[in-house]
């Protein structure tokens, strides 16, 4: 372990030994001390790369278990990632006697405020939730020290920004720290972001040479609308895929959903309109590989790390570069291998292709041929050879033809 992790608390290097984790990540060893003096911070760092931990760690390194009031903040925009990283805070904190609650839109109220009462230090919740308990005066806030905003350009968005600033001044300014997070910003939500913070420091990891790299080939298919939920079957039917796929619209979601469960594909959804368990146990069909694909609206391309996710698909074009970035970023996780795909007609195929300049990566375009994924080029190759073949059986097969017999002559008597 660094030099900056050798001052966090024996319990965090207890789990950190049980992990076995080995050095930290660039985000890691540059937040990590930082947060841990108090410090404001704005950071950026790509999609798996560690960013809970580089927060997490000093803020549970700061609590204290003897004081009972709530001592720091985490605001996530969805609630898979709420729940993602209460476990986190749960494993981490292990034998520490901190004590962590979650608090998101569409639960149990009542439940909801049984939790307050067993009076949790760390709270982690989504912002609408949040603003709610605290004008009904159900969570006190003014011992709170930091205030976190994971996937933070989420969160400054116009409809939560209000809410995220009406949340971050019910703490008290002179003891107030907020930090940031995100795997992109904008400059407009960096500057929001500065409005939130005192002297904050700025922290820009672009690539990080401590994580091994892996293999994440970008490619595409040219399609029509109606042809998607057939080339997404394909898919599904490749050897050994855990793929998300990504459709905007909850109506179509359901629909494409239902045509590969016709084709006995095994999918999930996942969406806002769902329950909580029922998205609970979408994302846990996919972890343990009960289903091959999920079904998702963007909810899932924000900050959820299920490990594994071998293909992305874009069924429907990512509106922007940022859209792009977050949903590709949930396979190739942490050196693994993956593959991201887009289904685009030819309008999308030229602004795919500015993304590729942009980003700098090489994206292919790819066709299906005997249910596997092959260059255009190869299927024409392939594709008189496969005729010759089937020439060759024609000819054999006339060739072994028996003739007709004809009937014998009757004998005459």
């Amino acid at each position: 372990m660094s030099d900056n992790l050798f001052s966090l608390k024996p319990f965090i290097h207890k789990v950190w030994e049980k992990s076995a984790f080995e050095t930290p990540t660039t985000i890691q060893s540059q937040a990590i001390p930082l947060i841990k003096e108090g410090k404001d911070v704005i950071a950026e760092s790509p999609t798996g790369t560690g960013k809970t931990l580089a927060y997490l760690l000093p803020v549970l390194d700061k609590i204290e278990s003897e004081n009972q009031g709530i001592q720091a903040v985490i605001l996530a925009s969805s609630q898979e990632l709420v729940m993602q990283i209460l476990e986190q805070v749960q494993k981490w904190s292990e034998g520490s006697g901190i004590r962590s609650a979650s608090f998101i839109g569409g639960a149990n109220v009542a439940r909801q405020l049984e939790k307050i009462k067993k009076r949790p230090q760390l709270i982690v919740g989504t912002p609408g939730r949040m603003l709610e308990l605290i004008k009904q005066k159900k969570l006190k806030m003014h011992e709170v020290k930091t205030v976190v905003l994971d996937e933070g350009d989420q969160l400054l968005v116009p409809e939560h920004i209000d809410t995220i600033k009406q949340i971050v001044k019910s703490t008290l300014s002179d003891q107030r720290q907020v930090v940031l997070f995100s795997a992109t910003l904008t400059d407009r939500a960096i500057q929001i972001a500065k409005d939130l913070t005192q002297n904050p420091e700025m922290i820009q990891v672009k690539k990080d040479e401590t994580i091994k790299a892996g293999n994440v080939e970008h490619i595409y298919f040219v399609c029509e609308n109606r042809e998607k939920p057939m080339l997404l079957e394909k898919i599904g039917r490749l050897e050994g895929v855990r793929g998300l796929a990504f459709i905007n619209d909850i109506s179509e979601i359901t629909y494409t959903a239902g045509k590969l469960e016709f084709k006995e594909i095994p999918v999930g959804v996942l969406h806002s309109d769902l329950k909580k368990d029922e998205r609970k146990t979408a994302l846990k069909n996919l972890r343990t590989g009960k289903i091959k694909l999920l079904i998702a609206s963007d909810v899932a391309a924000r900050g959820l790390d299920i490990q594994d996710v071998t293909h992305v698909v874009h069924v429907d074009f990512a509106k922007d570069m940022t859209q792009y970035i977050h949903r590709s970023g949930r396979t190739g996780r942490f050196g693994a291998d993956g593959v991201v795909i887009s289904l685009v007609n030819e309008r999308e195929e030229r602004e795919l292709k500015q993304y590729s300049q942009e980003l700098k990566i090489d994206i292919h375009k790819k066709v299906f041929f005997s249910g596997k994924i092959v260059d255009p080029l190869e299927r024409e190759a392939a594709r008189p050879k496969a005729k010759e073949s089937f020439k060759g059986k024609k000819a054999t097969n006339q060739k072994f033809k028996s003739k007709p017999t004809q009937p014998k002559p009757r004998a005459k008597k």
